[in-house]
């Protein structure tokens, strides 16, 4: 697949966010990632589905994935489908039926993905790859973020990349956590083809040269 750069608002500067959304999207980002937690399944509180409604309503019509870090689920998935995300990602720790959320949000009209802390084994993919468009590796620990990489997370891609590939399905594998210029190339190695990256993107003072060396540096490690 296509790699895609995507942008975590959660680094962004909220006082203006609708601008540096718009922003990155100019740089060259190709989706705006959502980290939603909801100082419950992680110690931290972040945004909820109106600031999606809100930038909906400022004219971003681009693609837009929703990262769930909050337990229950279901009732959040139904309020940020009303935002018209293209993907909505849940942990399976976070609903006592993983089958019935990611059918919930498909039948939604979203995209589903199921996310993997760094210690969450694998295992449960197996059973629900039929109901999955997107796997996102959490190369850090959720709940905060500008963490450092887990280096043990690339042989956690290289196994869910296995798996997917074995599905015979078109699954996007996302990382999130960590991810910088200096370690994009590995993740690509991996098998990852969604990358996600915060304060790597935001904190820099060009977004563009930031996105294109991330866009060099995936090219150069999958040659």
């Amino acid at each position: 697949m296509t790699p895609w750069i995507a942008p975590s608002i959660l680094a962004a500067d909220f006082s203006r966010l609708g601008e540096e959304v718009r922003a990155v999207l100019d740089a060259g980002a190709d989706t705006i990632h959502f980290d939603v937690m909801d100082n419950h399944y992680v110690p931290n509180l972040s945004i909820g589905p109106l600031v999606l409604q809100s930038l909906r309503k400022a004219d971003i019509k681009d693609h837009v994935d929703v990262h769930l870090m909050v337990k229950p689920v279901d009732a959040l998935v139904e309020e940020f489908l009303k935002g018209r995300p293209q993907i909505i990602s849940v942990h399976p720790e976070s609903t006592e039926h993983l089958h019935r959320t990611l059918t919930l949000i498909r039948d939604g009209g979203a995209g589903a993905g199921i996310v993997f802390n760094p210690s969450t084994p694998l295992d449960v993919l197996n059973e629900v790859t039929d109901l999955v468009d997107l796997v996102l590796i959490m190369s850090v620990n959720p709940g905060f973020g500008g963490q450092a990489f887990i280096p043990s997370s690339l042989d956690k891609l290289r196994r869910a990349r296995e798996i997917i590939d074995a599905s015979g399905r078109d699954i996007r594998l996302q990382v999130d956590g960590g991810i910088k210029t200096d370690n994009i190339g590995a993740a690509a190695a991996a098998g990852a083809d969604t990358f996600v990256a915060g304060t790597a993107i935001f904190g820099s003072s060009d977004y563009t040269a930031t996105i294109r060396k991330m866009r060099e540096e995936i090219a150069a490690h999958l040659d």
